[in-house]
């Protein structure tokens, strides 16, 4: 009776997650050096990895006018940031999830990590 309550406890222990790493960054030398150490440390662990999945960049734009008085001939300024977003997908147990996660993460790289079951 115990080597079955055993094997059980196994089979829970191991069940696979599907696991979306989402990673954003104004800076996409930063950014697309995080997401190959994720994939090289997902790959030496013998993963299923898809990605990385490019997203649209996103490019937020402020216009505004040079001068503070509002006098003066209209010049303008135009300011931009842009957000590159990029999606890792992985078929892995949870245990292992943090060790991948676990690198040096560069500085201004946001990791969003959700789980799914299979």
């Amino acid at each position: 009776k115990m080597a079955t309550v055993k094997k059980g406890f196994e089979a829970e222990e191991q069940r696979m997650h599907r696991i979306r790493i989402t990673l954003t960054s104004r800076n996409v030398r930063n950014l697309e050096k995080v997401c190959a150490d994720l994939i090289r440390g997902a790959k030496e662990k013998k993963l299923k990895v898809k990605g990385p999945v490019r997203l649209p960049t996103k490019v937020l734009r402020i216009t505004t006018r040079k001068s503070p008085c509002g006098e003066g001939t209209n010049t303008w300024d135009r300011f931009e940031m842009r957000i590159h977003k990029r999606l890792i997908d992985l078929h892995t147990p949870s245990e292992i999830v943090k060790q991948i996660t676990s690198i040096s993460i560069e500085p201004g790289v946001e990791v969003e990590v959700t789980m799914a079951d299979i």
